[in-house]
């Protein structure tokens, strides 16, 4: 699948649900809990989360990999470790803000 910002997606092991705020260059495989996320409308099979990637994801974070350059922003959360191409997403940390004198 072509990810594109404002493309939503669901996990196909948990009620995990993100849209992608930054597209990487180069086709990548975005998947939750193991398992390739899938487009909003996409039925799920009901496969279970894989050993080790059973982390979660938090409402209104946002995930980036530096590697691909993709950011995505959680919209519904739930269970299961959000990865691209076998890299773990890390949680952007907040911009500081500057100095008031």
């Amino acid at each position: 699948m072509e990810l594109k910002a404002g493309v939503q997606l669901k996990s196909a092991v948990s009620t995990t649900e993100v849209v992608v705020v930054r597209a990487p260059k180069d086709e990548v495989t975005l998947t939750c809990g193991g398992a390739p996320m899938l487009g909003r409308d996409e039925e799920s099979s009901g496969a279970a989360i894989q050993a080790g990637d059973d982390g979660s994801s938090l409402l209104g974070k946002r995930y980036v990999d530096e590697t691909s350059e993709i950011e995505v922003l959680c919209t519904k959360p739930g269970d299961g470790t959000l990865a691209v191409d076998d890299r773990a997403l890390e949680l952007k940390s907040a911009k500081p803000l500057p100095s008031s004198d």
